[in-house]
């Protein structure tokens, strides 16, 4: 998909979905979209997914196929989220491992992965040509999507490490087989850009400081607020509880280890669960994961080609 396709007014952005399919054809209706010839449509204006379509919720194969038939009809655009990537990964036998998936299925790291997967697999595991099939289709999703006016990105728009995987990526963005396996090995670079582009930046807490993620496994790195120019320490770049949070030093992170939105155009992702009333993060970046997949709302911004995004443009189901 070229960039001068896409839209430059009349875009919503969704967020992560997580088999909520309920919760997307109510958030659909209320923006004014209606199901013709079996695709969900807008007359004037565009849909545009931030990823993560599966795991946790109750519809997995209705969301994605929902979802399909929207980019299949000309509808709608969707970028990559780490669900879909995972999702890749577990399906995708190891080249120079016999027996084993790129992303693990044995041991504890294998249950653990099971555990987050478990909702997509519960509907495809026993349907194997349909687990193929959505697959295939997940690697046509691009990693970002660049228009005109504004740009989209699952978890962290990063212009190094996107430029570092671009010569690796499909001409429109996708993933290749090759990269899927070079992201695969952790510590290479391809890992890092992939990662970082879908699951967004880590920062090592100090010494003696950790937290238990939403899952419960202890994580002794933190995603960081990295839109966020003000942030400069640890307990204003991190992302984690609230209690675990105010527990960090005040200590200034390395300026190294920070990474910073340049803005030149407002940038669009998901990815963090965030709760409570959506609200901007910056008037250049918005969030519209709301944690939909765990009992909270489902969100949308209506951009229509404005270069300072207004607070006032969320709609919620």
């Amino acid at each position: 998909m070229t960039l001068t396709t896409f839209p430059t007014q009349g875009v919503d952005i969704i967020g992560d979905i997580h088999g909520q399919a309920d919760k997307l054809i109510a958030l659909l209706e209320k923006l004014g979209y209606r199901d013709v010839l079996g695709a969900y449509r807008h007359p004037d204006r565009t849909a545009i997914f931030v990823g993560d379509l599966v795991d946790r919720g109750p519809r997995q194969v209705d969301t994605v196929m929902l979802v399909r038939r929207m980019v299949d009809a000309g509808s709608a655009r969707i970028i990559m989220g780490n669900h879909e990537y995972n999702a890749i990964a577990w399906h995708t036998p190891d080249p120079e491992r016999a027996g084993e998936y790129l992303r693990p299925r044995s041991g504890a790291v294998g249950v653990k992965n099971r555990h987050q997967h478990a909702a997509f697999l519960a509907e495809v595991e026993h349907r194997p040509a349909l687990h193929q099939e959505l697959i295939d289709w997940f690697m046509t999703i691009p990693l970002w999507l660049e228009a005109p006016g504004f740009r989209v990105v699952h978890a962290c728009w990063h212009d190094g490490y996107m430029n570092e995987i671009r010569p690796l990526l499909t001409a429109d963005l996708q993933l290749t087989p090759e990269l899927v396996v070079a992201a695969s090995r952790k510590g290479s670079a391809a890992y890092r850009a992939v990662e970082g582009v879908t699951k967004g930046l880590e920062l090592a807490l100090p010494d003696g400081h950790f937290f238990h993620d939403k899952d419960g496994v202890a994580r002794y790195e933190v995603r960081t607020r990295w839109w966020d120019e003000s942030a400069l320490t640890y307990r204003a770049l991190a992302m984690m509880p609230e209690t675990e949070r105010l527990a960090l030093p005040e200590l200034a992170v390395a300026v190294g280890d920070l990474h910073r939105y340049a803005g030149e155009k407002p940038v669009f992702f998901g990815h963090y669960w965030m709760t409570g009333t959506p609200a901007l993060q910056t008037p250049m970046a918005a969030c519209v994961d709301y944690s939909a997949g765990k009992g909270g709302d489902l969100v949308a911004y209506r951009w229509d080609g404005e270069a300072v995004l207004d607070g006032g443009k969320f709609f919620v189901v």
